[in-house]
This record gives C-alpha cells, sequence and structure tokens, in this order.
C-alpha cells in the first residue's frame, strides 16, 4: 500500500481507497483534506490560469459521507474535462458523470445496505450536495462515530427556540420554499435556515440549553 493510500484509508471505506487513489493519480489533481466548513461538504476548482484541478473535501465527514462527497467532486472535474465551463455545473452532464462515478463503489458493496438504498433513491435526481437530500443525510448522520446527532431545524415544532453553535439564538417561524425563516433573538432579525442545520433545542422558551446538549465544534 502506498503512502497516499496508507493516509486515504483514514478516510475512506477500504474498498474505495485504491479507485479514489487512482482517480487522483490519473487526474493530477490536487486532492486536500479541508478543515470542517459548514456551507459545504467539498468544493472543486477547475484549472484557471495554469493550476491543476483542485479537490477540497471537509476532514470530519463520516467515511461514507467522505467518499459521496468525492465522487461528487469527480464528477464536477470529469465534466469541465469534457465539456469545460460551457455546461451547467450540476446539470444533466454532471448527474450523469456521477452516476457513473459511482457504479464501481456499488459493485464493490461498499456502502452499507441503509446507505445504499438512500444513495440510490437520491442518484436518481441527484441535487447540488448531498446534505440538501434530508433523508440521505440522515442516513449518513447514523453512522457518525465522532460525535452525537444533533437534532435538524426541521424536526423542531413550529414557534420553538434554539440555538446555534455560536450560541446564538433563534425561534423557528414557517417554511418558505426549502428553507425555514427563523428570528433571532434579541435582534428580531429574519434569517433562513436549511431544514437539516443542526442546533441545540431549547424548547418553547428562550431557555439556556440543558446539559444533555453537547455542542461538539
Amino acid at each position: 500500500m502506498t503512502d497516499k493510500q496508507q493516509l486515504l484509508t483514514k478516510y475512506l471505506p477500504n474498498d474505495a481507497v485504491p479507485i479514489i487513489s487512482r482517480w487522483i493519480s490519473d487526474t493530477g489533481c490536487v486532492f486536500k483534506i479541508s478543515r470542517s466548513r459548514r456551507s459545504k461538504f467539498g468544493d472543486y476548482r477547475a484549472p484557471y490560469q495554469g493550476a491543476t484541478h483542485r479537490i477540497t473535501i471537509n476532514q470530519d465527514l463520516n467515511k461514507y459521507a467522505f467518499l459521496i462527497t468525492t465522487v461528487h467532486e469527480f464528477a464536477h472535474l470529469k465534466t469541465w474535462k469534457e465539456f469545460k465551463g460551457r455546461v451547467k455545473p450540476h446539470g444533466i452532464e454532471w448527474k450523469t458523470n456521477f452516476q457513473l462515478l459511482m457504479e464501481p463503489f456499488f459493485k464493490l458493496d461498499v456502502f452499507p445496505e441503509d446507505i445504499a438504498i438512500a444513495l440510490l433513491r437520491y442518484m436518481k435526481k441527484p441535487a447540488a450536495s448531498s446534505c440538501t437530500d434530508i433523508n440521505l443525510y440522515r442516513t449518513l448522520s447514523q453512522h457518525n462515530t465522532f460525535s452525537p446527532t444533533l437534532d435538524t431545524i426541521d424536526m423542531l415544532p413550529d414557534n420553538s427556540y434554539f440555538q446555534i453553535s455560536n450560541g446564538r439564538t433563534f425561534q423557528k417561524l414557517e417554511k418558505l420554499r426549502k428553507r425555514f425563516k427563523c428570528r433571532e433573538i434579541p435582534s428580531g432579525k429574519l434569517y433562513l435556515f436549511s431544514p437539516i442545520a443542526e442546533v441545540i433545542p431549547l424548547g418553547d422558551s428562550e431557555q439556556t440549553p440543558t446539559t444533555q446538549h453537547i455542542l461538539i465544534k
């Protein structure tokens, strides 16, 4: 096993390591394991101005979420090589490549049954990010080993209160299309939250969270 493969075993299911290692070598991309970013799990940057392809994946994902995100970003790389910037980032070309690149991992039975079922459902119409599919996101979260699963906003009753990681308090209001409108306490400012944003529930009052809710950053 090469040094690169040895490093990847920390983040990927074992059977996936040789494939991802080969993709990195064959494409010559810079593959970076990044600190956690709340706004995204990973990203891809095209080789503009003499730079090479660049992929970054969050280090705090469990191995299955890490793999799905990695395939997502390599699908961007493959689509760029085929079409450059002439197609939409998550158009039919990207969706086709994502489905194609995912095939070997299903053949190897890399995913547990619950993730495989949720992923197959998601792949029928893959979105800009796997974290936007509530069913897949929750299924993946059940396999986290590094921290407890927090409540998500869509699980909270309407008009209840919650805190986010920086201690700011909000009240959940109505849903607007795909996001929930929430009022910050005490400023009264309104914000839109993804339904799967992880939060600390406070119930029906602006109380301090009890010790049973532990937030690990």
